[in-house]
């Protein structure tokens, strides 16, 4: 009966991975909403953070499958054939092989999200140029490079005074979308 069992699990899942991996591929997964932003993936955190949860399908998926193959394995093995001993020893297997599961996912998802936005925080005290001149209290744009990339942004001086264009500025301080700059004695 526990071989059945065993089994069972390694077929399950199994046939899991191959359906999710074909219904993936032909319909790219949809766009119902479930977990977190539609993604089953993310499993029932609403974190919005990269990676998968640790109930996520793909690692429950491992659990079940390695449970079931390690506990066919063991019970081949006469040591470990009694079910006292096999049953513990799989599941104990499984949560290791899921826990890897979880771990490269995660460290796999950390690594390649990234944006094209640049970070805020970071761009107090950048110089910029301006491409749009900044009329008296009023708003132009400019361009700066971060990263590697050029960048635009509307911009209004931080003494409300005009900026023509061949003023090299430095970013004061980002308020919302708006950039005040200062010109660069």
């Amino acid at each position: 009966m526990d071989t059945i069992i065993y089994g069972a699990c390694l077929a399950l899942g199994l046939l899991f991975t191959i359906i999710s991996a074909i219904a993936g591929h032909l319909f790219g997964g949809g766009d119902t909403d479930v977990g977190t932003l539609g993604h089953a993936e993310a499993g029932f955190s609403d974190s919005g953070l990269p990676g998968i949860s640790f109930f996520s399908p793909t690692v429950l998926a491992s659990f079940v499958t390695a449970f079931g193959a390690l506990g066919l394995i063991l019970r081949s093995i006469e040591a470990t054939s009694p079910l006292y001993l096999s049953a513990p020893i799989s599941a104990v297997g499984a949560g290791v092989i899921a826990l890897l599961v979880f771990w490269v996912f995660n460290a796999m998802f950390s690594k390649t999200q990234s944006s094209s936005e640049s970070r805020v925080g970071r761009l107090v005290g950048l110089t910029a140029s301006i491409i749009t001149p900044i009329p008296e209290n009023g708003v132009g744009e400019i361009a700066y490079v971060q990263g590697g990339s050029r960048y635009t942004a509307p911009a209004r001086s931080a003494n409300n005074q005009a900026v023509g264009m061949t003023k090299g500025v430095r970013i004061t301080k980002i308020v919302g979308t708006q950039f005040y700059v200062e010109v660069i004695e």
